[in-house]
């Protein structure tokens, strides 16, 4: 894995998004975890520590002393180990200042949490330009999901409402679905992971609730079946 000061700046031009995260340095270690565990638990991503959020290459000035610090937090503060690899990227011949790029592959050993700190126990999922705290139902679902299982599920009443919501509702909530199907948000909650891990629905993780709706491979089922039907 190579990456040159050409392509660097392409990266930069582009932004912070679903993959790259910038931090001009690694002043905080214990919150640029956060980012660690968030990419791990979602679609890989890329760090890159010498770069403000204006889009500005600064570089570091003490690289070594940054790969060892955010080394040392990583190790201390993320379980699951998360694997990753290192580049250090000099910004020129005359300077000392480096760019430091930690890659990380997105996990197979879901969910990675924060063990240590004022986010011990936090999964962290990585939404945009943002990593965000998981849901209950988020976390749940990454459990599962590692277990590569082919899930079934029964469709019975709550089921049939919830299909009937969003025929006209792009999207559904556990809250909104625990009150059309009058059921416990625990009940709720436990369906909605059940039918996203059976690949009926998606999760798209926010802030405040997560929301879930019918998945892209189940609407083509259906628009197949419909099609043949005619």
């Amino acid at each position: 894995m190579q990456t040159d000061l050409a392509t660097l700046r392409k990266i930069v031009k582009q932004g912070e998004g679903l993959n790259v995260e910038f931090k001009l340095k690694t002043k905080h270690p214990e919150k640029i975890v956060r980012e660690v565990v968030a990419f791990a638990n979602t679609d890989g991503g890329m760090l890159i520590i010498g770069v403000s959020d204006d889009r500005q290459i600064i570089g570091a000035k003490f690289p070594e002393e940054d790969e060892y610090i955010l080394k040392k937090a990583i190790a201390e503060y993320c379980f699951p180990e998360i694997s990753y690899q290192i580049e250090r990227l000099p910004l020129d011949e005359d300077s000392e200042r480096e760019v430091l790029l930690f890659h990380i592959p997105k996990s197979e050993s879901l969910p990675h949490q924060i063990i240590k700190g004022e986010d011990k126990g936090k999964v962290y999922v990585r939404v945009g330009e943002q990593s965000i705290q998981a849901s209950k139902e988020m976390r749940s679902y990454l459990k599962e999901r590692k277990k590569n299982k082919n899930y079934r599920f029964h469709y019975g009443e709550k089921e049939h409402k919830l299909m009937q919501y969003l025929a006209s509702h792009p999207i559904i909530t556990v809250k909104q679905f625990s009150k059309i199907a009058g059921i416990s948000p625990q009940t709720a909650s436990r369906t909605l992971v059940l039918l996203t891990l059976a690949k009926v629905l998606k999760v798209n993780a926010k802030e405040c609730e997560d929301e879930f709706s019918l998945s892209e491979d189940f609407e083509k089922i259906t628009q197949k079946n419909t099609t043949l039907a005619s």
